[in-house]
């Protein structure tokens, strides 16, 4: 069986949202994932898109709200009244397990349990501080990660950790996130980099050749990630293909996001005798 995942940073209520609605969920119907980690969902009232899209796509959605959104709103002052907070989608029922802002910033961490036809399944939707020099504050975000993989009621799936971490594999936060390059955020948790499979591990998910990144001046990086943990779990999980999406305009020419998601084939292997 071959499960699909996918990450993606979703641009908040930023470059005309409503406008770009419909480049998201043609490109989320074309990729046509299992589960899918979503982030800078924006929410307004008892409204939000991540809930609209799965309602779209035929899936179910858990969304958890940011804290605190007045770092988002500052920005768009025409959108005040509106939150801002990352998403898991599935085919299957998922449930809410986790909430709460990294390290007391309004940058939030979902987590979720999801039924799977194979097994019940911990995933978790990320969003790290996006500064520059923000490394030891993500660092500090990052720990908190592998404590939530360590607390949750084991499943049996090994633990899935998507997001956008705005920052790249080499960087510390992430060696240590993945806990096998260096001494792990919590003892004993190793989460592997699936980028390690992919024809181009160093293939950006921000990069210049999108319109709304290009003004920034900003160089090609890959800062989203889908990690997967290894010696958790009863089912075992293979990784096959790895590639970015959404890195172009949508059939009616609109670019979906200023980010390319991150989508990866899993195949469960066959349970040994």
């Amino acid at each position: 069986m071959r499960l699909r995942v996918a990450t993606w940073n979703l641009w908040w209520r930023f470059g005309d949202a409503d406008g770009r609605r419909p480049a998201v969920l043609e490109t989320l119907r074309e990729l046509d994932a299992d589960v899918i980690g979503l982030q800078e969902v924006w929410s307004r009232g008892t409204e939000d898109l991540a809930s609209g899209l799965a309602a779209d796509l035929g899936m179910h959605a858990v969304f958890g709200a940011s804290p605190d959104a007045s770092s988002w709103t500052a920005r768009l002052p025409g959108d005040a009244d509106c939150g801002i907070g990352n998403a898991v989608l599935a085919r299957w029922p998922v449930h809410p397990l986790h909430l709460e802002g990294l390290c007391g910033t309004g940058r939030p961490l979902l987590g979720t349990v999801v039924d799977t036809p194979v097994g019940s399944w911990h995933v978790q939707s990320a969003h790290l501080s996006s500064s520059a020099s923000g490394s030891a504050v993500r660092c500090e975000q990052v720990r908190m990660i592998a404590k939530h993989v360590v607390a949750a009621p084991p499943t049996d799936l090994p633990p899935l950790v998507l997001g956008d971490f705005n920052a790249e594999a080499a960087a510390d936060e992430m060696r240590l996130l993945e806990g096998h390059l260096t001494a792990p955020a919590e003892p004993g948790v190793v989460l592997v980099n699936t980028r390690r499979w992919a024809a181009d591990p160093d293939e950006p998910t921000w990069s210049p050749a999108n319109p709304y990144v290009a003004p920034t001046g900003s160089p090609p990086s890959r800062i989203d990630h889908v990690l997967v943990g290894a010696g958790r779990g009863t089912v075992r999980l293979r990784v096959g293909a790895v590639a970015v999406f959404g890195d172009g305009p949508a059939s009616d020419g609109i670019w979906p996001s200023d980010h390319y998601g991150v989508v990866v084939d899993l195949e469960v292997a066959p349970r040994e005798s």
